[in-house]
């Protein structure tokens, strides 16, 4: 059972999501909070598997909130909401240690799935969200993140590109003609090497390394 801690100053958003999460028989609501601090005390006290965390919200925003549970011991993944896919507040959650982010207006079935892709230890990236917001905020070089991605031998460079580009790893082992597996161990090596969490904080990593462009 995945435990999940619901986090919006919107008690009719919270009442509706956690519908969603409830109707399924490997999601359960253990919580809610209405503020970014209530979300910290609740996640040291209910320790859930995942969080669903709002950005904007009153007494601390969910970014804040965001760094402050992910740096609690064992820390749950976070997974932020936004309302606009072009939302830089996103981004600096993102960049806060969120594993992903969703819209509040997407579909059931796509939080439902993230809720169990972040819970197995992946990330959400959507190319249609995740990638145009980087696309449009994409930092300047970072020099850090430069010698980061230096390490990176050329196929685990290819791999990252394929991930920024929102590919899963069965699509990325197909364009580069070896197996699942494969893929796994190369991921694995990347978020290594370049010190990141998962997924996202490797496609960020990449962004800001100037691996990846807007608009390419």
């Amino acid at each position: 059972m995945i435990r999940v801690l619901l986090v919006d100053d919107q008690l009719l958003v919270r009442a509706g999501f956690r519908l969603v999460v409830d109707s399924q028989p490997d999601l359960t609501v253990v919580g809610e909070a209405g503020d970014g601090r209530a979300a910290v005390a609740e996640a040291l006290r209910l320790r859930p598997d995942v969080v669903v965390m709002d950005v904007r919200m009153p007494m601390m925003d969910g970014i804040e909130a965001t760094r402050r549970i992910i740096a609690l011991p064992d820390p749950p993944k976070v997974v932020v909401l936004t309302t606009y896919d072009l939302d830089e507040h996103a981004l600096a959650a993102i960049r806060a240690g969120a594993s992903g982010f969703l819209l509040k207006d997407g579909a059931p079935e796509d939080m439902l799935a993230a809720l169990r892709t972040v819970h197995a230890g992946d990330a959400v990236i959507a190319p249609s969200t995740t990638r145009r917001l980087l696309d449009t905020l994409a930092p300047a070089t970072d020099p850090a993140a430069v010698r980061a991605v230096a390490t990176l031998t050329d196929r685990e460079r290819d791999v990252l590109v394929a991930m920024a580009r929102g590919y899963s790893n069965a699509e990325i082992a197909e364009r580069l003609v070896v197996s699942t597996g494969t893929v796994k161990t190369h991921v694995g090596r990347i978020l290594a090497k370049l010190g990141a969490r998962d997924r996202v904080q490797a496609v960020v990593t990449a962004y800001e390394a100037g691996l990846i462009r807007p608009g390419r």
